[in-house]
């Protein structure tokens, strides 16, 4: 599929202004590939399933990997390699390629913006009760779903700081009663989280549908075979000193987000 390419501005990796800093997630080449195959992916930030492609910053990348049959491998690149990901598959059955970026910051100059944001991803703030203009610090924890061969596998917890992790593989599994996934933070299961979920048909047209986790942090993705899918989840906290030591304190910022996404694609019948 094609995405539009922004300026510079996206290009350096998160420098973004507070308009465009929507979902970020790892956008695969091809979801399902042979063995000794490459798998390219681009990191894309946008909204509803287009936007701009992102190059690899070393900088930029607290966490790059990909995990098949138990096994994790470090992703490395070259500074501004666009596709960001290129690597191999070297082993059967699933692949799951996650990224952590470094923080970021971004300032919201009016209630409106903000209150917007919070409203949309219904997070636990009054905007009414901020004092404008404002700094928050986000991070992004993206995984990303990939087929290889015919000898299924399955995902697994990766220890990002929050995260989906599918409870089956779409690849493989009868998804006829939905795709189950769990949403975590901090390694436990998130309950009454609001998770976006954005189809894409094999037109390129999306929908889009919201979904809320259980007390366990289950839920259930309506899917559709041929179709891509798109999982975003934010957190919002009170900024971890130990999250944003590079770029400032906690008095530089009144809140730090923390974007969770998982891409994957049902196999058409």
């Amino acid at each position: 599929m094609r995405y539009l390419t922004l300026s510079f501005v996206l290009f350096v990796f998160g420098q973004a202004l507070p308009a465009l800093t929507h979902e970020f997630w790892i956008a695969p080449e091809n979801y399902q590939v042979e063995l000794d195959q490459p798998i390219i992916a681009d990191l894309i930030n946008g909204q509803e399933f287009n936007g701009g492609v992102l190059a690899w910053y070393d900088n930029r990348m607290a966490r790059a990997e990909v995990q098949a049959g138990g096994t994790t491998t470090q992703l490395s690149g070259r500074l501004g390699d666009m596709p960001a990901i290129n690597t191999v598959a070297t082993a059967p059955g699933l692949h799951v390629i996650a990224v952590e970026t470094a923080p970021s910051a971004l300032t919201y100059r009016e209630t409106e913006k903000f209150a917007n944001f919070v409203e949309h991803k219904k997070l636990p703030v009054d905007p009414n009760a901020q004092d404008y203009p404002f700094r928050e610090v986000y991070t992004r924890h993206a995984k990303a779903l990939i087929n290889v061969g015919q000898d299924g596998g399955s995902d697994m917890a990766m220890g990002l700081v929050t995260e989906f992790v599918a409870q089956e593989n779409p690849y493989q599994d009868n998804m006829s009663d939905g795709f189950d996934v769990q949403i975590l933070y901090l390694g436990a299961p998130r309950p009454d989280a609001q998770i976006e979920v954005f189809q894409m048909d094999p037109k390129g047209t999306v929908t889009i549908s919201l979904l809320k986790s259980d007390k366990d942090g289950h839920a259930t993705v309506p899917v559709r075979p041929g179709h891509r899918y798109l999982l975003d989840s934010v957190v919002l906290r009170r900024p971890d000193p130990a999250s944003i030591a590079d770029i400032g304190g906690p008095r530089d910022f009144a809140w730090e987000t923390l974007w969770a996404a998982m891409t994957f694609e049902v196999p058409a019948d």
